[in-house]
């Protein structure tokens, strides 16, 4: 499997500086990241590292679950996964406080027990979950 790549380049402090995070690998998206605006309630058209954690976990799950949908017999029609990411102080600096994974399903082929085992394997077994293993991870998962 391929290796992807991200770049950000900074300049200044942390309170007073900002910097831009490119999607390396793809070339599709460069973004502003800026701690006050990472802080803030209105991100202001700037991203942080928990939106981009939340975008990455989102996507990943939402494959994962597609595949585990499929092994069990089903057929996703449709999956819409949302990831929140929280932030909050720690000892030293910040750390994630949780992530609550949420997703609604069309399925055909698997009953609501079905889905919640499909979607509760795939908060397991994502890369993403398994490399936020020390980050508290909530699913809500249910059949519309």
């Amino acid at each position: 499997m391929p290796t992807r790549t991200a770049r950000t380049a900074w300049n200044g402090t942390l309170q007073d500086g900002g910097g831009q995070t490119e999607l390396t690998s793809s070339g599709l998206a460069t973004f502003d990241v800026s701690f006050p605006k990472r802080a803030a309630d209105d991100a202001n058209g700037a991203t942080s590292p928990e939106e981009l954690i939340a975008a990455a976990h989102s996507s990943c799950y939402a494959m994962q679950l597609s595949a585990l949908i499929g092994e069990a017999g089903g057929v996703p029609q449709s999956l819409e996964v949302t990831a929140v990411v929280g932030l909050g102080p720690d000892t030293v600096g910040f750390k994630l406080t949780g992530i609550a994974l949420t997703v609604r399903g069309e399925v055909e082929g698997l009953d609501a027990d079905g889905f919640a085992q499909a979607a509760q394997a795939a908060k397991e077994t994502c890369p993403v979950s398994k490399a936020l293993t020390g980050v508290e991870i909530t699913l809500d998962a249910a059949l519309v």
